[in-house]
């Protein structure tokens, strides 16, 4: 039984407690989330934020360690009382988070691993839940993952998401609940270096095209067809391609022996592993472009990222994208699925054209911020505790 929120006026302060990862996690989920408690604060809540003693179980997760605690803030009003891997300790967790006696509870939803726990948090008598939902389900989900999902979100009061398509999904998935989208803003990474200073730094070429592919590298990602567009460009194309992330499973391998393979060696860097934060800043000023080949995928956070850098988005027109990424003003897309198409984008995109592109993203920064995003999220709120006062 959902009880009854104590605040419930526009505007009006609230006690509300987060769920999700944060300080000493990585990973998007853990910034964007950490962010969110932060931006809620200053916009005058009292905030409480319950985090996990540990993320990911070693099998799912494929990287040397999910730990960095350069990529989010420490928060005082964060408190290790999760473990999403021990149901042990979810009647502790839940006793903790009721004891608070919130306005609202918030969590993220992007894995089945954690859905164990959602649920669990989720029964019985509780404040009303908002989801904020940065997949529906698992990329690759199968039927499983899905049910999951759809056994956490259905319980939930309201869902929050960051573009219009998604929420559209939800929206056919979950009919009658209220939902609510603002795309991902851009965080905040201060002055870059010089262009010369990074790819020195680096050991890129300075006299080239450079362009970069940021993140986790899993197959949705579509590397192998950013591989292959580049082995396309023609003789005498001064396009320099930088892989830096993490490889999922034995992804790593498999891109080294394509790169052999194609035989672009010369033309392409791989910095497979963690990128840790303070290194960001380094590859996006060595960057003319930055490109997203994604197969499918909901949305991105590299996407933001790069245009509040500064750096236009080559991008496949997937999810929520085509909403953040603007053609011909800040980014250029492509269908997903086509190296043919990427390779002519690369090769339609002339040092002219990249310039005016950067030009476009330096002016477009401040579009999506993040009291911006807290303010969306509260008109969800305050619609959730109307219904639920009623």
């Amino acid at each position: 039984m959902v009880r009854a929120a104590l605040a419930t006026k526009p505007g009006e302060k609230r006690r509300l407690v987060v769920f999700g990862p944060g300080h000493p996690f990585r990973g998007g989920v853990a910034r964007t989330t950490t962010e969110l408690v932060r931006s809620l604060q200053a916009r005058g809540h009292e905030m409480h934020f319950l985090t996990p003693q540990r993320q990911y179980p070693g099998w799912i997760y494929p990287g040397r360690s999910d730990l960095d605690r350069d990529a989010c803030a420490r928060l005082d009003c964060a408190e290790a009382a999760l473990d999403p891997l021990n149901p042990l300790s979810w009647f502790g967790s839940r006793r903790r988070a009721l004891a608070l006696d919130a306005d609202a509870w918030i969590f993220p939803y992007w894995t089945w691993a954690w859905a164990g726990l959602w649920h669990f948090l989720l029964r019985g008598e509780r404040p009303p839940a908002v989801a904020v939902v940065h997949n529906p389900a698992d990329h690759d989900a199968g039927f499983h993952q899905r049910l999951a999902a759809r056994l956490v979100l259905g319980r939930c009061q309201a869902l929050f998401t960051h573009a219009r398509a998604l929420e559209e999904g939800l929206a056919a998935v979950y009919p009658g609940a209220p939902i609510a989208f603002h795309p991902l803003p851009s965080p905040d990474l201060g002055a870059l270096p010089s262009a010369d200073e990074a790819r020195a730094a680096l050991g890129v070429p300075t006299d080239c095209r450079v362009a970069l592919f940021l993140g986790l590298i899993r197959p949705y990602k579509g590397v192998d067809l950013l591989l292959d567009a580049i082995a396309r460009q023609p003789a005498g194309s001064d396009w320099f391609l930088v892989v830096a992330g993490e490889p999922w499973g034995n992804l790593g391998d498999s891109l080294s022996q394509q790169v052999r393979r194609l035989g672009i060696s010369d033309r392409v860097r791989l910095e497979l592993g963690w990128v840790p934060e303070p290194e960001v800043p380094r590859l996006l000023a060595a960057a003319d472009l930055v490109v997203l080949p994604y197969r499918s995928g909901s949305q991105s956070a590299v996407a933001p990222l790069a245009l509040g850098a500064g750096v236009p988005v080559l991008s496949t027109a997937v999810g929520g994208l085509p909403e953040v990424v603007r053609h011909g003003v800040d980014g250029w897309l492509v269908h997903p699925g086509s190296a043919t198409e990427l390779a002519r984008a690369l090769e339609e995109l002339d040092r002219s054209r990249l310039a005016a592109l950067a030009e476009g993203a330096r002016q477009g920064r401040g579009r999506f911020t993040w009291d911006g995003y807290a303010e969306a999220l509260e008109g969800l709120l305050t619609r959730v505790t109307s219904i639920e006062d009623k």
